[in-house]
């Protein structure tokens, strides 16, 4: 009975860590959110807690004595599998990469989990802490670090009526952009276009970029795109 008591100690503690965790991702509207992490957390302890009684399922050898298996061995294999679970939640939208977050909390998610298997509380609950300090404590930090954005900026004009290159990067210089790189191309509908990458810590001069490309009679076509950082 003791062990039972010990097995749902570790577990009990294994989903409310990985539950903390979860929920402030849910909250943010991260993809991977509350069931996920507790069911990763959950995992974990769960895989650590067959080699720590391991002595309870493996039968003895031809000399009586147990067989005993490394632990670490186990905890290499889980942080391994978890590669994949959290490649899963990261994509590439335009410039910027998102989830990459989300897949570091799946990570060390499986490692509270591990060391909520073996007993290792202290360091584990620490983890959770800290973790969750990490997450909303320093996102706060994060959000007044100026950050450089970056933006696609393509303008369209007929063939044979294009402003001068120097006009339109003039445009977006004029609205806080730098220019990044610059490329040229004839679209489908036959306009001829200027493709730029820009950048900036500011992102409400796209607001007034657009603003001044829709006031220019000779622009067909144009696109501000935000893509985040």
């Amino acid at each position: 009975m003791g062990d039972s008591i010990t097995i749902a100690i570790h577990l009990v503690a294994a989903v409310l860590a990985g539950g903390a965790i979860g929920l402030e991702r849910s909250v943010h509207g991260h993809p991977a959110g509350f069931r996920t992490h507790v069911l990763v957390c959950l995992a974990s302890s769960l895989l650590m807690l067959v080699t720590l009684y391991q002595w309870k399922w493996l039968p003895p050898n031809i000399s009586g004595e147990f067989v005993r298996m490394d632990p670490t061995r186990m905890s290499q294999g889980i942080m391994t599998g978890i590669g994949f679970l959290g490649a899963g939640v990261i994509f590439k939208e335009g410039l910027s990469v998102r989830g990459l977050t989300t897949a570091a909390s799946i990570w060390i998610t499986a490692g509270i989990g591990i060391l909520m298997g073996i007993g290792f509380f202290l360091p584990a609950i620490l983890g959770t802490l800290l973790t969750l300090g990490a997450l909303s404590l320093f996102r706060r930090i994060e959000e007044r670090i100026p950050r450089q954005s970056y933006v696609q900026y393509c303008v369209g004009f007929d063939r044979h009526a294009a402003l001068p290159e120097e006009e339109v990067r003039a445009l977006a210089i004029e609205h806080g952009f730098e220019i990044v790189t610059t490329s040229y191309c004839v679209t489908p509908a036959g306009l001829f276009e200027y493709r730029m990458e820009v950048k900036t810590t500011d992102l409400s001069g796209a607001s007034g970029l657009a603003q001044a490309l829709q006031a220019i009679d000779a622009v067909r076509e144009f696109r501000v795109s935000t893509t985040g950082a």
